[in-house]
């Protein structure tokens, strides 16, 4: 592509970004995101606002001195003791910025500036030629440039490209601009202001209507070649322009976005992740490009199409952002595909009649539980291949239980295709529970192990049971898992039954039958 092709990513995380209320990072915290930022290949990092506070100085001091590809820049009010503060800070970088800004809309000039728009003109002259002396790469910024009547802005414009300017970054500082208007403006002010090819005109938008990307691109397609954003879209009220979503947005739909930048997307995920921590800000689930869910699907429709070729529903692929893989996610929407697939990638081979039978049990355990992990599919499916071929099964079970008493149970099981109920008291619910089943499966067996552990964590857990029975000198080991625990306490008394009627054909066995 040709040099004007070329789009500049400017990275304002440690500057718009941490002025999130509550956002705000330690010096340590900062070289590391601007550590990873120069890493991956962002042009420009703004690090902070050296006027603010000591620590910010501080900061942007020892970033300029460790950066080893990137400009970095610090920002100043149209004041000289802010201009000459932040040349102080940048001085240390191999190419250092001073970025000053002022308003420009009515509304700002009259209720915040109190100033004239001769006055700002002026203001504009004299603090750009101040930073221009300090340092040649200079940015200026209309602050409020999308509410600025287009005509006072070109004049604003003008004034510092006239006074050394070598950027132009015409903000929508309130997020208040469409993506046709952002273009028009720098169309505009393009098209009518003298000698506006010697500076390179850069978008900020903010995200207040949730328009801060699309504007920016629209700012791009303007003719705008700088791109001002931050790492997770952080920044005041409703935040900035997502750097992952506009790198991704230009190396997606290079079809119609015929720009390139030099950010490298394989560490998009990292810095994600880094600034979330450091900031104290979570991602969303559902955050373009870097959210948990960005590539995760649930759907059995878009698993079935994911396992036959990704590009059915991914635009992207995982690993171009730094994820490791597609994550399909099994839960209540998942298909009979995905859950075959599932049960390969756990190393299970089962025939077709225990599939369907372990898929619809799948099913009923992603009704109730929010979160499947392998664990609780493993659990199921060994509960499944224990189980097959049993004459007995649980069908139903209702348990009353509490401090006032007495515990009951009342189970509904299958007896060789038979059903039977019984309604038991005990002591507890387990007990009322294995009292049923022997109601209606007498027995001499005896119980020598009764243990429950919790699959995976959370209080929606599935819980593993295991129930040793003996009788005679033999024993039997049946297992249960399931969200209700005295549901998989039955299961699991049940199964051990099973195994001991399974072997009332050999000689010394005394015969245990369901009646």
């Amino acid at each position: 592509m040709s040099g004007q092709d070329h789009v500049v990513i400017f990275d304002t995380t440690l500057r718009d970004g941490e002025q999130s209320p509550g956002a705000s990072m330690t010096l340590e915290e900062k070289l590391q995101v601007a550590e990873i930022l120069d890493d991956m290949g962002v042009d420009i990092i703004e690090a902070g606002f050296p006027i603010a506070s000591n620590g910010d100085f501080e900061a942007v001091c020892e970033i300029a001195k460790r950066a080893d590809k990137a400009v970095i820049a610090g920002l100043a009010r149209a004041i000289n003791a802010d201009i000459d503060r932040a040349g102080d800070a940048v001085r240390h970088a191999r190419r250092g910025r001073i970025h000053t800004f002022v308003s420009t809309s009515p509304i700002h000039l009259e209720f915040q500036m109190k100033k004239t728009e001769e006055e700002v003109l002026e203001i504009i002259t004299s603090t750009v030629t101040r930073a221009r002396n300090l340092i040649d790469d200079v940015e200026w910024s209309a602050m409020d440039a999308t509410r600025t009547p287009i005509e006072y802005l070109s004049r604003c414009v003008e004034a510092a490209i006239r006074a050394g300017a070598t950027t132009i970054n015409l903000p929508d500082t309130v997020g208040y601009a469409t993506p046709d208007e952002y273009r028009a403006m720098f169309e505009a002010i393009r098209n009518t202001v003298p000698d506006a090819d010697k500076a390179i005109f850069s978008v900020h938008c903010h995200n207040d209507l949730g328009l801060a990307v699309a504007n920016s691109l629209a700012g791009v397609a303007g003719g705008a070649r700088q791109i001002e954003c931050t790492i997770n879209g952080l920044g005041e009220r409703a935040g900035n322009a997502a750097l992952e979503e506009v790198v991704m947005a230009l190396r997606t739909r290079s079809d119609v976005l015929p720009y390139e930048c030099s950010v490298d997307p394989k560490f998009v995920t990292r810095a994600s992740k880094l600034v979330s921590a450091v900031s104290g800000f979570p991602v969303q689930y559902n955050k373009a490009i870097v959210g948990k869910n960005a590539f995760a699907h649930e759907s059995g429709i878009h698993q079935d199409g994911m396992l036959k070729n990704a590009e059915t529903y991914e635009i992207m692929r995982p690993e171009d952002v730094g994820v490791k893989e597609t994550s399909l996610v099994m839960g209540k929407h998942s298909g009979r595909h995905a859950f075959r697939q599932k049960l390969e990638e756990l190393g299970y081979e089962i025939g077709d009649n225990a599939f369907e039978e372990a898929f619809r049990r799948f099913k009923e355990l992603a009704d109730r539980k929010k979160h499947i992990y392998d664990e609780d599919i493993e659990a199921l499916v060994e509960n499944e291949i224990a189980t097959q071929g049993e004459q007995i099964k649980v069908i139903a079970l209702t348990v009353i239980a509490g401090t006032g008493g007495p515990q009951k149970a009342i189970l509904t099981m299958d007896v060789n295709g038979r059903h039977e109920t019984r309604e038991c008291s005990g002591d507890g619910p387990v007990d009322a529970t294995f009292n049923a089943i022997k109601e209606i499966l007498p027995h001499e067996a005896n119980l020598s192990l009764y243990q429950v552990h919790a699959v995976t964590e959370g209080t929606d857990a599935q819980a593993e049971v295991s129930v040793r029975l003996e009788q005679n000198g033999r024993m039997a080991t049946g297992k249960g898992a399931d969200t209700d625990t005295l549901v998989a306490s039955a299961r699991a008394y049940v199964s051990a039954l099973n195994r001991l009627m399974a072997r009332q054909n050999r000689p010394d066995h005394h015969e245990l039958r369901a009646v």
